[in-house]
């Protein structure tokens, strides 16, 4: 399928990006911890052909307050980092209530938290949910990277079936952290998530926004570090952080019109800048590798995606995602290939689906399963949302986003004990 810059705009890739991981989400949900032969002993030899249930999880769930967070970043020049955990703080209150609670002075802020149809509790997973309760804002990652507070063993995949919306920021090409200064990056070659033109203190441009709030450091400077940065707001593990990095990085490629082959090898040399970290900063880049042998090694199979793990941590979901997007082509095949295994199939679905929306573009997703998952017009409101926040003119945003009043340091009423 041809996923060149000049056939699909930025618009199209950004919203197949957000409705195609809502996709593949809701195609997976059903058949989450089932096995493979349990998938095909209810849907036949072939195994599960077809959207059965329409409802996400809290897969689609995160991912959509991920991109709030960014979006009220961007427009009003506050720390991402922070607003990011704000965001999922409302999330957390999604699945901690039955109905949104009255506005206050802290997170509980904007419209989408309004959305009745997100407080339904899908199986989300425990990290996010401690992570979210233990009222830990975590420090910038350090370098090289080791174990952060916040649940330092987990790297469950919990941190990657969110962290699309990072790579949604165009430009999104600046190396992995590593031991280099931050400042040694080129800065033209990543989009920074500060301030919208004309929505920020001082008006900041696009090429200056980094430093127009003082409280954002240099390890959120750019989408990829940020990703990072966030994933360790509920998982310590270095390769959940990493493997949220990773996507960032491939996701802002393809929307960015790289090949999709092409964006893979990119974010494969983009994670050598770890092999001297240590086993613990290798798993991701390994894990991906084994993804493109098996692509390159004859038909795609859904016992070649159990080769790859149970899809449970971080790495394994990201390398099943990939596999399935290399090893086929159409987006709908590549969807039921994500799926269509023993292990954590709603976000192997989602990952996939962000993969391939980003590449081909929102009219490249199966239009039947698109119609009818559950969310699409919010999914699009945000997508669209987020593209014009990035893109300028976006002063009409500011009231449906406003100005995080989380200060990024939990008061008695951000913490979460139910």
């Amino acid at each position: 399928m041809n996923d060149s810059a000049t056939t699909v705009p930025y618009p199209s890739r950004v919203r197949g990006c957000l409705l195609g991981g809502a996709v593949g989400d809701a195609l997976g949900n059903p058949v989450e911890f089932m096995s493979l032969a349990e998938i095909r002993a209810r849907f036949g030899p072939a195994g599960l052909t077809g959207m059965v249930e329409t409802e996400i999880t809290d897969d689609t769930q995160m991912t959509l307050f991920t991109a709030e967070g960014l979006i009220r970043a961007r427009l009003h020049g506050g720390d991402p980092l922070a607003g990011v955990h704000g965001a999922y703080l409302r999330w957390l209150d999604t699945q901690n209530h039955t109905a949104p609670r009255p506005e206050d002075d802290g997170f509980r802020t904007g419209w989408l938290r309004t959305e009745r149809w997100l407080y339904a509790r899908r199986a989300p997973g425990n990290a996010c949910l401690s992570g979210l309760r233990s009222g830990i804002a975590p420090p910038p990652p350090e370098t090289p990277l080791g174990h952060g507070p916040v649940n330092p063993g987990s790297k469950g995949c919990g941190t990657v079936m969110r962290s699309a919306p990072f790579g949604l920021v165009r430009g999104t090409k600046a190396p992995f952290p590593t031991d280099a200064p931050a400042a040694a990056a080129d800065p033209a070659s990543a989009t920074a998530v500060g301030p919208a033109p004309g929505t920020g203190p001082g008006r900041a441009s696009s090429a200056s926004s980094t430093s127009s709030a003082s409280s954002i450091s240099s390890a959120a400077a750019d989408p990829v570090a940020l990703a990072t940065a966030a994933a360790r707001i509920t998982h310590g593990h270095p390769t959940a952080a990493i493997a949220s990095g990773a996507l960032a990085h491939l996701i802002g490629r393809l929307v960015g019109g790289e090949p999709l082959p092409e964006a893979v090898d990119s974010t494969d040399r983009m994670l050598s800048a770890l092999d001297g970290h240590g086993p613990e900063h290798r798993e991701t880049r390994e894990a991906l590798r084994a993804a493109r042998r098996l692509a390159e090694a004859g038909g795609p199979a859904p016992e070649k995606v159990e080769a790859l793990g149970g899809a449970w941590i971080a790495e394994e979901a990201l390398a099943i995602a990939v596999y399935c997007a290399l090893a086929e082509p159409d987006p709908r095949r590549a969807l039921l290939l994500s799926v269509n295994h023993s292990g954590d199939a709603d976000s192997t679905g989602a990952v996939c689906g962000n993969i391939v929306g980003a590449a081909y573009g929102e009219a490249a997703l199966p239009a039947d399963w698109a119609a009818i998952v559950e969310g699409r017009d919010t999914v699009l409101r945000i997508a669209d949302d987020l593209v014009t926040a990035f893109e300028g003119p976006a002063r009409d945003l500011a009231a449906r986003y406003p100005a995080d009043r989380w200060t990024g340091r939990p008061g008695r009423g951000d913490r979460h004990r139910g």
